[in-house]
């Protein structure tokens, strides 16, 4: 049996570490939040450095613009969360943000996968 020694696979597919979140409890609707955006981050970091050809149709231009902005609100939001400038359940609205955020990066799931 050959061994894949590339870096990019040698970590177990089953562990997702979160780096947005602390050790401390977190309820499992803050978490699923975290955990989708960190799949995205995981994705960005590692899968995306292959090559993809995002000018391969319509589709796949719209999939990278919305991939791009879900990046860049997840940056800010997950940034704002940490220095406690919002709150996932007390802020107003921003739990219902969240949601559409949530909406919005399944929608494109499909193309995140090399």
């Amino acid at each position: 049996m050959e061994i894949d020694t590339n870096p990019l696979f040698s970590q177990p597919a089953n562990v997702l570490h979160i780096t947005t979140l602390d050790a401390g409890w977190r309820d499992k609707d803050t978490v699923l939040l975290h955990a989708c955006f960190q799949l995205l981050t995981d994705f960005l970091a590692e899968e995306a450095l292959l090559p993809i050809d995002w000018d391969e149709s319509a589709e796949h231009r719209h999939a990278k613009a919305e991939i791009d902005a879900l990046t860049a609100w997840w940056a800010q939001r997950a940034a704002a969360e940490a220095a406690e400038v919002v709150d996932p359940i007390w802020s107003p609205g921003q739990y219902e943000t969240d949601n559409q955020m949530l909406v919005r990066l399944i929608q494109v799931r499909q193309y995140l996968w090399t």
